[in-house]
């Protein structure tokens, strides 16, 4: 039994690779095809007698630590820089705008259809309300640079602020006021255990020297965490902030003696932890995905209140999202950045946090399941526009998407110098 487990696993992961690899030049969201052949895996190991029982354990075991690897990689992605400050900005505002719209729609929906109370519908709205960036960034490959930025950072951003929303709600008491109270109240604790936690384990990777530096920290990342889950705080708070301290140590190395600690290679060490993070997460990605489409019973997706549910969710989020590009970044941009917001990972954990914090209908498995295939599905049509309209490409790359001040200022100097130089030749 010991070999035959590890040859399915090894050759697991490999066809997972090479599936990425396909999805990628073939502009597929990977995710369509990890989800659709775990849909098809039961059925076809059922007709063989074979049951994998242990995959509705493994699935939350799984996604939960995906979550915090994608938190850390989100975060690990945000530079923050004095020339990105427009970026973040404009980023910010679109990740929380969308993420209130949709949240506030659903659980007007959740109160009306399902009779959910204000809390509880809160909590099924902000589930799929969460634009999943471990498949918004690698699907965004075809976009100019620029505009792959923006959707870098929008859904990173996104992806922080719904989970720590989420369960900010989650650790309530059931009231609106508790909920006020456990995110305000509760949310300062988590920050201030948050910022120690992240602080010791960014000088754990200072000073701890010698091959053997990341599984330590990943380990007292996750037990941190956990104790902060069993605690009911909010731990990814401390993981959002390890993340933004390691990519920017300045914040605390300006200080001595941290200034004395922090070596000549760290850059390096950075980005060897950053590419230690980003294939773990591949890892877990993709066992979670397979796993969610065998987990997931065939017949929920067949029912007419679950295609209902999945069309109301898509409406809200993308008819909201493209009259918030229109407005934010005008039409041209609107058009393919309106198709990337891809409900993922983060959506489906968080929905299951809300099914066994209370009870909904069975459709809504099959709804959740159909908003994460079509809203990945719906990144093929802005892979189409940008390819083959080769004007709406180059518009994308250009104003009104937030210019990073350091492109700015050479682009101001060459203005400058040529409008001096018209002036020499109006005067001559």
């Amino acid at each position: 039994m010991t070999y035959p487990t590890i040859l399915s696993a090894s050759v697991f992961l490999l066809i997972v690779f090479a599936v990425e690899r396909l999805c990628r030049r073939s502009g597929v969201p990977s995710v369509i095809v990890l989800v659709t052949s775990g849909l098809l895996a039961r059925p076809l190991l059922d007709s063989f007698g074979v049951t994998l029982g242990w995959a509705g354990t493994l699935v939350p075991i799984v996604g939960t630590i995906g979550l915090v690897l994608i938190v850390l990689e989100g975060a690990l992605d945000i530079e923050l820089r004095r020339q990105r400050l427009r970026l973040i900005a404009a980023t910010f505002l679109l990740a929380t705008a969308g993420f209130v719209i949709a949240t506030l729609s659903f659980a007007l929906a959740g109160r009306w259809v399902l009779g959910l109370g204000a809390v509880q519908a809160l909590l099924l709205a902000s589930s799929v309300a969460v634009i999943s960036s471990a498949v918004a960034i690698p699907s965004c490959t075809f976009l100019p640079p620029k505009a792959r930025e923006f959707i870098t950072y929008e859904s990173s951003m996104s992806d922080i602020i719904g989970v720590l929303v989420f369960f900010s709600l989650l650790g309530s008491d059931g009231t609106l006021s508790g909920a006020l109270l456990a995110l305000l109240g509760g949310g300062v604790l988590s920050l201030l255990l948050s910022m120690l936690c992240a602080l010791v384990l960014m000088l754990l990777l200072l000073r701890v020297s010698g091959p053997i530096r990341f599984v330590p920290l990943l380990a007292g990342l996750f037990a941190l965490y956990a104790t902060g889950e069993l605690l009911h705080l909010s731990p990814l708070i401390m993981v959002l902030f390890l993340g933004l301290l390691l990519n920017k140590p300045s914040l605390v190395t300006r200080f001595r003696p941290v200034s004395l600690w922090i070596s000549r290679d760290y850059e390096t060490t950075l980005s060897e932890f950053r590419t230690l993070v980003v294939e773990l997460t591949f890892v877990v990605r993709g066992f979670f995905f397979v796993l969610f489409g065998y987990w997931t019973d065939l017949s929920d997706l067949t029912s007419s209140s679950a295609w209902l549910g999945a069309g109301l969710v898509l409406a809200v989020v993308y008819g909201s999202r493209f009259i918030m590009l229109r407005l934010m970044l005008g039409p041209a941009a609107a058009g393919p950045l309106m198709w990337i917001a891809p409900r993922g990972l983060i959506t489906v954990l968080l929905f299951l946090h809300v099914r066994e914090a209370f009870l909904l209908p069975s459709y809504l498995d099959g709804s959740i399941m159909l908003v994460v295939l079509a809203s990945s599905a719906f990144i093929l049509i802005a892979s189409y526009q940008v390819n083959r309209q080769v004007p709406l490409a180059a518009a994308l790359d250009a104003p009104p998407l937030p210019v990073p001040d350091d492109e700015a200022l050479p682009a101001a100097g060459d203005a400058g110098a040529a409008q001096g130089r018209a002036e020499a030749g109006g005067h001559d």
